[in-house]
């Protein structure tokens, strides 16, 4: 890797002290311009003899050497006087977080609802899940729908979440698919060099599906793609919601939503993902993070300045060293 392309690469603890290496800049200018001098005032001798005393040919790629081996050392002391940082930057992961907006979601078991108690969870776990993770949002009630696809950008998915709204039916399988097909369009492995997951789906529903594939299908999908489930079961058995009765319009009847764990535990053990339950949201919020924090990884800082120092001190010695053997003096 070339010095240019590795300083790009560098963050630095005080970069504003990187100001310093106009210094540098500037010497170099100045061992120019009188580089250029020297040439023009040998020229006005007209003796042969007294040219070749005053402008030597043979020593001067020696001196330009010097010269820059001593501006050198001068640039790597300023960019080890700015603290000079490799950053380590993990490789990337995505998240999809797949919320159940079936009308049972509405459901008061969990304060304030279900779905307002998953809402609040994703955006705590959107605003704390490392940096190095892509978080897309898909949604489901009778068919699902990708909110957001895998992205960086926070503050979107973020505003995806706040919007959501219940609908009638638990298309949990066709939610599934959808998922690791929006896993799939990201081009990326789903495992690292260990073998470990680099891409997740987080499914959180109250457990029973109501209409579309069934779940083995969805499980299929999901090995077939390598993609691993980790699945949240939201609720209490004694949840229950009011629902308007189709066939009396402007009658309410109450339905009973006992959260199901049976199908949730059975998609998880299925792709080698982890099953979760919870009745709250402060629980809830532990589950999002503890999954955050096991998938994404910060960015990590390696000083790097005993090396620049290094190499500072060794071209500075090597100009010392040579322009004694040439010159008989030191810089």
């Amino acid at each position: 890797m070339s010095p240019i392309i590795l300083l790009a690469e560098l963050a630095f603890a005080d970069g504003g002290r990187l100001w310093l290496s106009l210094v540098v800049a500037l010497l170099a200018i100045g061992y120019a311009l009188i580089q250029r001098r020297r040439g023009t005032y040998a020229l006005r001798f007209s003796d042969a003899a007294l040219l070749d005393v005053v402008a030597p040919k043979h020593p001067g790629w020696r001196r330009h050497l010097v010269a820059v081996l001593f501006l050198g050392s001068g640039a790597l002391m300023i960019i080890s006087f700015a603290g000079p940082i490799d950053r380590e930057i993990p490789e990337r992961a995505t998240v999809v977080l797949t919320i159940d907006t079936s009308l049972s979601m509405g459901a008061q078991d969990v304060e304030p609802t279900r779905l307002d108690a998953a809402k609040a969870a994703a955006i705590a776990f959107l605003e704390e899940a490392p940096s190095s993770v892509d978080i897309g949002l898909l949604s489901f009630d009778e068919f699902p729908i990708v909110q957001a696809e895998p992205t960086a950008d926070r503050d979107l998915v973020i505003r995806a979440v706040k919007q959501l709204e219940l609908g009638p039916f638990t298309a949990t399988g066709d939610a599934i698919v959808a998922a690791v097909e929006a896993i799939e369009d990201t081009g990326r492995p789903t495992r690292d060099a260990d073998g470990e997951p680099t891409a997740i789906i987080v499914l959180l529903s109250d457990g029973e599906p109501t209409v579309g594939r069934s779940i083995f299908e969805a499980i299929n999908e999901a090995v077939e793609a390598d993609v691993a489930i980790t699945t949240v079961a939201l609720g209490t058995p004694f949840g229950e919601v009011t629902i308007e009765d189709p066939d009396a319009p402007g009658s309410f009847f109450t339905q009973p939503v006992p959260v199901n764990e049976i199908s949730l535990t059975a998609i998880a053990e299925g792709t080698g993902g982890d099953f979760f339950s919870t009745d709250s949201i402060d629980e809830l919020a532990d589950v999002y993070r503890d999954i955050g924090t096991t998938l994404g990884e910060e960015p990590v800082d390696h000083d790097i300045t005993d090396w620049f120092v290094g190499a500072a001190l060794i071209t500075a010695a090597l100009t010392a060293i040579l322009s004694l053997l040439w010159f008989q003096r030191i810089p």
